[in-house]
């Protein structure tokens, strides 16, 4: 019975370890390298997870919103990968900086030229972005993510509030608030004027250090000096006193 009682609690451990050990769904997502400030500008990474132990994905495209188009899109070089990116007409032109933009990107697509994202791997892919939208809490991006067997899974599911995350959601860029700009300077001058009292201390404590060193180097001779003195004084006084017992 014992042996039994052990048999089968060897099996459910075993049984939480297949569960604990199983990977979790991942997907593709986007997310900012700091912070997405409404009305600002940013970098976000898209990050690619293979989800296929006999495939690599080869191609990844990204559809950007058109409720609040991006006029400005660069992205960085990525070894192995080809970048395009596609703009479109807009039909109601964007005021960016004083200036009139009739058009905006709708599209950017990597291509691998080489082995792509092999399995048990994942790939990021930046892009500066802006102006980000000030109306807005979110960016709803579409992605198409393709293997070289052919096979193509499109994340474009939008995320429904109250209800479970979709089979194949669609990445989203969340948007944080705006900062105060006049509040930031201020906090800044006063970080400023905070580094130079600290510097001012920071000098007068070293100056008082350096005195305080110098006393003491001098306050240590001194008293190496009559120590050295005292020592002779012991020395010749032990001297004459076994003279006088051996006169004695």
């Amino acid at each position: 019975m014992k042996a039994f009682r052990t048999a089968a609690a060897g099996t459910v451990a075993a049984s939480a370890v297949v569960v604990l050990s199983t990977p979790a769904f991942a997907h593709v997502s986007v997310q900012p390298e700091g912070e997405a400030a409404k009305g600002g500008y940013a970098t976000i990474d898209f990050k690619v997870p293979n989800e296929r132990d006999n495939a690599s994905t080869n191609k990844l495209e990204v559809n950007f919103p058109t409720d609040h188009p991006l006029a400005s899109v660069s992205a960085q070089p990525v070894d192995g990968w080809t970048i395009k990116i596609t703009k479109s007409k807009l039909a109601k032109p964007l005021e960016v900086h004083g200036e009139k933009i009739s058009e905006a990107v709708s599209k950017v697509t990597w291509t691998a030229t080489g082995k792509g994202i092999e399995p048990g791997f994942f790939q990021k892919f930046p892009l500066s972005v802006g102006q980000l939208p000030e109306d807005a809490d979110e960016l709803v991006f579409k992605a198409i993510q393709t293997y070289d067997n052919k096979e193509v899974v499109r994340w474009i599911e939008p995320q429904e509030e109250g209800q479970e995350e979709p089979e194949n959601p669609a990445p989203v860029l969340e948007l944080t608030a705006a900062s105060d700009e006049d509040g930031h300077h201020g906090s800044a001058a006063a970080d400023s004027d905070s580094a130079s009292d600290d510097s001012a201390k920071d000098s007068t404590t070293a100056a008082a250090a350096t005195d305080g060193g110098d006393s003491s180097d001098t306050t240590a001779r001194v008293l190496g000096v009559v120590g050295i003195v005292v020592g002779l004084a012991g020395v010749a006084y032990g001297v004459l006193a076994g003279r006088r017992r051996t006169n004695a």
